[in-house]
Formats: C-alpha cells, sequence, structure tokens
C-alpha cells in the first residue's frame, strides 16, 4: 500500500493489521499520530489501484467516535473489506493500492446551489432518511449538476424530489 503522510500512513497499517493479523489496532499503543488523538471529525478513507481505478471508499461525515484516530481506522478497515460495490482487498493486492484520507469540516446547509462548487466543495444531499455523499474534487466531477446528479443517485433520490443540501470542505491527505 502507497502513501506517505501520517495519516495515511496510520489508515494503511490499520489495513494491513487488520487483513494479516485480524488485529483492530489501539491508537495510543500502536503508533497513531497524536495530534489525530486530539480532534474529532467524519473521515474518508479511499483506496485506488495504481491505474486510478477506485477499490474502496467508505467513510463518516460527522465524528462517530471517541477521536479522529479511531474514525480513520475503522473507516479504512471498512473500505478495505465492508465496501459493498467490491470484493474484500486481499493480502496479495496490497502492494498495488494507493490509500488517500479526506478529513471532513462540519456540514453547512445550503440555500442556493450557486454556493457550491465541485473542485472546493464535498455535498450531502438528504430527502428524509436518504443521504448521499460526493467528496469534493473528483476525477470526471466539473459541475454542480454533475455532483449533485450522482449524490441523487447514491441515495436513491429522484430527480423531481426535492432536497436539502449540505456542502463541506476537506483536508485530503495521500
Amino acid at each position: 500500500m502507497k502513501g506517505e503522510h501520517p495519516y495515511v500512513k496510520w489508515a494503511i497499517k490499520s489495513i494491513e493489521a487488520w487483513l494479516k493479523e485480524k488485529r483492530l489496532l489501539n491508537p495510543l499503543k500502536d503508533g497513531a499520530p497524536v495530534e489525530l488523538l486530539k480532534r474529532r471529525a467524519g473521515a474518508f478513507v479511499s483506496l485506488h489501484k495504481l491505474d486510478g481505478s477506485l477499490r474502496g471508499c467508505i467513510g463518516t461525515y460527522v465524528p462517530t467516535k471517541e477521536n479522529l484516530a479511531e474514525e480513520i481506522r475503522d473507516n479504512a478497515i471498512a473500505a478495505a473489506v465492508e465496501d459493498p460495490r467490491f470484493l474484500p482487498v486481499s493480502t496479495n493486492e496490497l502492494d498495488d493500492i494507493k490509500v488517500s484520507v479526506d478529513i471532513l469540516s462540519e456540514p453547512e446547509e445550503v440555500s442556493d446551489i450557486n454556493q457550491l462548487d465541485p473542485k472546493k466543495y464535498g455535498i450531502i444531499v438528504a430527502k428524509g432518511y436518504r443521504r448521499g455523499l460526493l467528496l469534493p474534487d473528483l476525477e470526471g466531477i466539473d459541475t454542480v449538476q454533475e455532483q449533485l446528479k450522482i449524490a441523487r443517485r447514491k441515495a436513491g433520490i429522484l430527480d423531481n424530489e426535492k432536497i436539502t443540501v449540505y456542502r463541506f470542505t476537506v483536508e485530503r491527505f495521500y
């Protein structure tokens, strides 16, 4: 697995410990970056093959764990073995996967789609209990309309249904 930033290395270490030993790392004992222990936020972990194609992506848009180290650890493992779009990652694939970590700002509701920019903001569309999320600055998604269409589709929300839209920014690490 490939990635240089300490947050990404933590995600990789978490995936490898799970796949090779079925062991859940302890952030305090297993070397999580100390700043992750002091912070809470939503986080996404994305796995890509070396050709750039998606291999797994799971995350949380609000914090669900005690700290960001646990959030990244659990989402990294889920991206590797629980993303329903893919078979679980096998240990012989590990050398051929690049990892990135996105730490999300708190989502804010927008009243006008002119407040959106697919390069700068990720979005969440909501209708009742259905939610669709799309991270910002994704290759091939250049317009707000494309971003909204994909997020609606992920949530199972029809084009004619009224939605609530939220935006957020990310700190992206490779």
